[in-house]
């Protein structure tokens, strides 16, 4: 096992990751920008070093500067959380040749999976499900066009070398086509360097499935069940839950091999995502793979009893997995809300600021994964994540019930974040039932619209005297 480890990132994942390196006796060593000096990974790890200015490509991006400093602070191996570098080939290889251990998994493995269009054809060669769509990136509107009216529409365009929702765009009819396959190709240049698009079938009304899995240096892997990303904004997730509502045994152990097989097929190491559309008859595609901690981790823990990270450190040092798939139960149901330091209220606007009052929500099954504390200043310049909280029951409506208190419990004084819109979803009638898709928001946002429109309707009539107030 190491006896040092270098996180290279910063926020809620470093305090995650120094906490899993503290239970296994391993000490950390901790980066940080000029602005960060405050920040809670900085105050919980043994060292903490800082590595550059405030933005992120002249700090937490700097690869040689974090490789140089491991190697002159003696950590055997560096954890990129997820984000910044946790997916660059590039830092993988240059660990490797200073003989550092990147906790992840192989450059190779992480330059075929990175690529969406290899990811695609690595899939279809591994013959796991893929939407219809191009097997290489679309290197003209023109091209476009032709490919377009085999595929068939809606269309959805996406960067091969990014994610997160950047530069995608869906093509309803082939008027929008041209103009969107523009943007989506400026968008995916300015985001990740690289302005290759490939294209596929959107799914309509489709769930956004994904499939944790572990995956040793000797052969051996597994999946820890599915988590339910559909709650979706812009392509970005906003609530998660294990397991899903919509699937059964049957089909979780059918997708789960799908999602094994996709990790063998490119001798994957480390924790992983596979990550599926699922249709309304239950078909399941392939969409990515994320070669890397997920954000939504805690609720597969919280079903699984498994800490994911721990598991991660004990790969990467080489050890075998000391689980088969027989050991994997799935427990009680963990629904998670992302605490973002944004604006509902003016489309999701970042809320940036000093927070001056802090209340955390308590109470059985509830957890929360977090870096913030009263009189922190939440900097303009990262993502705007304040915290994960996560609900844990013996079933989905009492999760669904602590997560409601929960979120009524937490207080972020000065600084507007996303816990109204929270409590939204969790009162919405689709999102209770189980029964909704990756449009829940966009539905929501209609149905306020509608109530909106009948209230101003309403006071109109009321102002002409053609409706009582008892109407």
């Amino acid at each position: 096992m190491f006896h040092k480890i270098l996180i290279a990132n910063r926020g809620e994942i470093a305090v995650r990751i120094i906490r899993a390196c503290r239970e296994l006796g391993i000490e950390t060593v901790a980066i940080y920008s000029e602005v960060d000096k405050k920040s809670l990974h900085v105050k919980l790890a043994d060292e903490a070093h800082c590595i550059g200015k405030a933005t992120s490509a002249e700090s937490y991006l700097k690869y040689y500067d974090i490789v140089i400093l491991a190697v002159k602070v003696g950590a055997q191996a560096i954890h990129p959380g997820y984000g910044y570098l946790s997916e660059n080939a590039e830092f993988a290889e240059l660990c490797k040749s200073s003989g550092i251990v990147f906790i992840g998994p192989s450059p190779d493995a992480l330059r075929r999976m990175g690529d969406k269009a290899i990811a695609r054809e690595t899939m279809n060669q591994a013959h796991v499900p893929i939407p219809p769509g191009t097997k290489k990136p679309v290197q003209s509107i023109e091209s476009a066009k032709r490919l377009a009216k085999k595929i068939g529409f809606p269309l959805l365009l996406k960067p091969s070398a990014g994610g997160g929702g950047k530069g995608m765009r869906i093509v309803n009819d082939p008027k929008e086509l041209a103009d969107s396959f523009v943007s989506s190709q400026t968008e995916a240049k300015a985001a990740f360097g690289s302005d290759d698009i490939y294209m596929e079938r959107y799914i309509t009304k489709a769930r956004h499935i994904e499939f944790q899995i572990l995956a040793d240096n000797h052969g051996n892997a597994i999946h820890l069940g599915e988590r339910e990303c559909s709650v979706q904004r812009r392509h970005q997730k906003l609530v998660e839950e294990a397991p899903s509502p919509t699937i059964d045994p049957k089909l979780r152990e059918k997708m789960g091999r799908a999602a094994t097989k996709a990790a063998k097929s490119v001798n994957y190491s480390g924790a992983g995502t596979i990550e599926f559309l699922l249709t309304e008859k239950h078909k399941f595609y392939f969409i990515e793979m994320n070669t890397r901690i997920q954000v939504e981790h805690p609720v597969t823990e919280c079903v699984t009893g498994i800490d994911i990270v721990k598991e991660q450190i004990r790969i990467a040092a080489g050890q075998e997995l000391g689980l088969k798939q027989r050991d994997i139960k799935i427990r009680g149901h963990a629904i998670e809300c992302r605490i973002n330091a944004e604006d509902p209220q003016h489309d999701f606007m970042p809320s940036p600021g000093k927070i001056k009052g802090l209340g955390l929500p308590g109470g059985p099954g509830i957890r929360i994964d977090s870096h913030i504390y009263s009189g922190y200043e939440v900097p303009h310049f990262y993502d705007s994540l304040l915290a994960k909280l996560v609900a844990y029951a013996e079933d989905r409506e009492t999760a669904i019930k602590r997560m409601q208190c929960a979120l009524h419990e937490f207080t972020i004084k000065n600084v507007k974040t996303t816990i109204p819109f929270h409590e939204k979803i969790m009162n919405d009638r689709r999102f209770k039932s189980g029964e909704y898709d990756t449009d829940i928001v966009e539905k929501m946002k209609k149905d306020d619209h509608h109530h909106k429109m009948t209230g101003l309707m309403h006071k109109i009539m009321k102002s002409f005297h053609l409706v009582s107030d008892h109407h």
